[in-house]
């Protein structure tokens, strides 16, 4: 284990990552006290992944019907083209969150809050 001040790891840190990267443990140091460690990093995952159901739970299969084509009634549900709209016929919401309820905040309508002045710095 190296103990090193953060100053000298400022100035040299790709040798010290070099360093670490070969397994040294490296103690950064401010004013000759430790505030960080520098280390290798544990071992990566090189093998592939295993594409596939997740351990431990069952399979399913997939019946034929689901790759057969879908009938053109059904591609018009899909396409929403000679159905209604599904919220046509509700209520608007209960809570008060509706556009005529936040129009007296200035939502509704479009328009925008006042910018603020940016802060001057000192």
């Amino acid at each position: 284990m190296l103990m090193v001040n953060l100053f000298k790891v400022k100035a040299k840190l790709s040798e010290y990552v070099d360093r670490a990267a070969r397994g040294e443990r490296i103690v950064i140091c401010r004013h000759n006290k430790p505030v960080a460690e520098l280390r290798p990093i544990a071992g990566t995952r090189t093998d592939p992944r295993v594409i596939g159901p997740i351990r431990g739970r069952p399979t399913f299969d997939l019946p034929p019907s689901f790759f057969a084509p879908m009938s053109p009634d059904e591609l018009d549900q899909w396409d929403g083209i000679g159905t209604t709209d599904p919220l046509a016929g509700r209520s608007p919401p209960a809570s008060g969150a509706s556009a005529a309820g936040m129009a007296g905040r200035g939502v509704a309508q479009g328009r925008k809050r006042p910018r603020r002045a940016p802060r001057r710095r000192t």
